[in-house]
């Protein structure tokens, strides 16, 4: 079941499966972590922190996608995808510096920002690369595995590890599991193709390239 899926579909859920452990494993009790350790902290300010990431994301990355779409080959999905990936590794380590409120918001703002150029490349390359008599399987791999179980086991880990040992060595841990998921990313470059054939010409394109 699991032998005959493609390299490039393996590694992109394996990845995904490291890098979303390492966000999940704080995301439920992050709300505590703002209330009790950040000046000013309040459930108002983690309802802005949570709203400057998806603002962030939502209005960059339509953009971004557009972009990706026009220039031809993989290598562009790839380099975005893994740039996204390894900088937004570095913002666990940056909560460890936030004090203020709005230390918080540009880092939020930041987290939103790398990652509306990951998540559209991670899609492409995905989407590309499914084996097209299985697509709800290797969809539901990414579903099950990254996100579900990812989400299962890291999230249960990480208030136990706060418990014992406190925020800063959950978020030291979750910025070195995620540069490794980003490392593991190297590994997908060989399966790659420098050009898409006629899947990603524009339809603007194409208009302009008909004979009359």
């Amino acid at each position: 079941m699991f032998k005959d899926i493609n390299k490039a579909i393996k590694i992109l859920v394996a990845v995904d499966f490291f890098y979303n452990s390492a966000f999940a494993s704080f995301a439920p009790i992050f709300a505590i972590f703002i209330t009790s350790k950040i000046q000013g902290g309040s459930a108002s300010v983690a309802g802005l922190a949570t709203a400057m990431f998806w603002l962030t994301k939502s209005v960059v990355q339509l953009p971004i996608a557009r972009f990706l779409d026009r220039t031809d080959g993989e290598y562009d999905d790839f380099w975005a995808m893994f740039f996204g990936y390894f900088l937004s590794s570095f913002v666990p380590f940056a909560y460890l510096f936030v004090s203020q409120p709005w230390h918080l918001y540009v880092v939020q703002a930041l987290f939103g920002f790398l990652m509306a150029w990951a998540a559209p490349a991670w899609y492409g390359i995905f989407t590309r690369h499914v084996d097209k008599w299985r697509v709800s399987f290797e969809w539901s791999l990414e579903s099950v595995f990254a996100i579900g179980l990812a989400t299962a086991g890291a999230t249960a880990l990480g208030g136990y590890v706060v418990d014992r040992f406190g925020f800063d060595v959950l978020f030291i841990a979750s910025g070195c599991i995620s540069l490794f998921a980003s490392g593991m990313l190297l590994f997908l470059k060989k399966y790659l193709s420098r050009r898409v054939v006629g899947e990603k010409i524009m339809p603007e394109k194409r208009h302009y390239n008909r004979r009359p």
